[in-house]
């Protein structure tokens, strides 16, 4: 929990941000987890995984804009990533994720309209050539503002999704509100270093919260996308998919690009959809920081490549 905390805080540092990009060591790490620089190299890992029958959705680095013309370059950014997907005709294999603040939710005036005019384009493009948009859910501060977002996009685009952290207290109440038809969700455990006053801090009551709001998505009519790379949660998974009698093309699989590749061409294999969350461009050290923070095997991993490269 001590590193976990640590490397949270590292995330938003930018003396360390400096110091972690400026290495080079640190860029062939990172290739492990994030696609490339460009959309050509996302494009790329996105024909690689059709091809291995896992579905993608692409992440355009980027959040905690405070500056409106950056919101607007992210914008820019997602259309031409949803041009690119155009051409490879993938329909619903092929989507794209977003981080709300990276439209400008933070902007100090009016941060919750400008994210919402500066998405819906977005979202526009994505119905257009068959796919979707899932709203990415970032620390609890941003939660009523995204989950507002979501209920006007989906007026005119019901299948917008979104993401909800299991960690927070409220997630059960927010798992309940968007089990309903046409409603797709990714379910994860959480991220960022939340305060014991909004979530579960010890694993066992976020693996337990995890499984409770798991069993109220795959019980209702919507569309359940169960984002862990945790066995016991993706067995649980197709326990409850089965006692709820749902098709396998009603729910999916979500891991991130890079962890347990094997299984998850394995899991594709027998049957099971599949989506790798592939993330690309520059800025991609918070979201680099926040994967050392889930797992301690990714931060072995991170000082090995390190020491081997030195």
């Amino acid at each position: 929990m001590l590193m976990q905390k640590a490397l949270l805080a590292a995330s938003r540092r930018p003396g360390l941000r400096r110091l972690v990009t400026g290495t080079p060591a640190t860029r062939r790490v990172v290739d492990r987890f994030v696609a490339g620089q460009t959309l050509d190299d996302a494009l790329a890992v996105a024909r690689a995984l059709h091809a291995d029958g896992i579905r993608v959705t692409l992440d355009h680095l980027g959040e905690d804009i405070t500056d409106r013309a950056e919101a607007v370059r992210t914008r820019d950014a997602y259309l031409a990533a949803l041009e690119g997907l155009a051409s490879l005709r993938l329909g619903r294999a092929a989507d794209v994720s977003v981080k709300l603040s990276a439209f400008g939710q933070a902007l100090p005036d009016g941060g919750h309209d400008v994210a919402l005019e500066l998405v819906r384009p977005v979202v526009e493009a994505a119905t257009a050539i068959g796919s979707t948009v899932t709203l990415d859910m970032e620390d609890h501060r941003t939660v009523d503002s995204t989950l507002g977002v979501l209920a006007d996009l989906r007026k005119e685009h019901p299948d917008t999704g979104a993401v909800l952290q299991a960690m927070l207290y409220r997630t059960e109440d927010d798992a309940k509100a968007l089990a309903v038809t046409g409603s797709r969700v990714r379910l994860v455990k959480g991220a960022y270093d939340e305060p014991a006053t909004v979530a579960h801090r010890r694993k066992k009551d976020v693996d337990d919260a995890y499984a409770r709001c798991l069993e109220i998505l795959l019980a209702g009519p919507g569309y359940p996308m169960v984002g862990s790379h945790d066995p016991a949660v993706i067995t649980l998974a197709h326990e409850l998919a089965a006692q709820h009698s749902r098709a396998a093309d009603s729910w999916e699989v979500q891991m991130l690009y890079g962890i347990r590749p094997e299984e998850q061409r394995r899991l594709a294999a027998a049957g099971t959809q599949v989506r790798a969350y592939v993330p690309y461009g520059d800025d991609w050290y918070g979201y680099f920081m926040r994967r050392l923070a889930e797992r301690p095997a990714n931060v072995r991993f991170f000082l090995r490549s390190l020491a081997s490269k030195s």
